[in-house]
């Protein structure tokens, strides 16, 4: 969230219809806000939200369990990971 002693330098308008409009100012006023405090806000909860739904796992127990064991004692290479290791490594170095 911008501190207050940011500086805000960039714009974003929308074109909207006067219904549209007028929504967006009843529900600011509910909050309190300016209609620019209150699209902001709740773009920014939302696009949070959008990140979190893409970027984020979340395991269950039982599949958090097989991914750590996985992870702390991973199954020796088998031969088509050791060809894939050698094609990388010719590639690469």
């Amino acid at each position: 969230m911008p501190r207050a002693a940011e500086t805000k330098d960039d714009r974003l308008q929308v074109r909207l219809d006067a219904e549209s409009k007028s929504v967006l100012q009843r529900a600011a006023s509910y909050r309190h806000k300016t209609v620019s405090q209150f699209v902001l806000a709740t773009a920014m909860e939302e696009a949070e939200k959008v990140i979190r739904e893409n970027e984020v796992v979340t395991l269950s127990g039982p599949d958090w369990k097989v991914f750590y064991d996985a992870l702390t004692n991973p199954p020796a290479p088998n031969a088509a990971l050791r060809k894939a290791f050698a094609k990388y490594k010719k590639a690469t170095g």
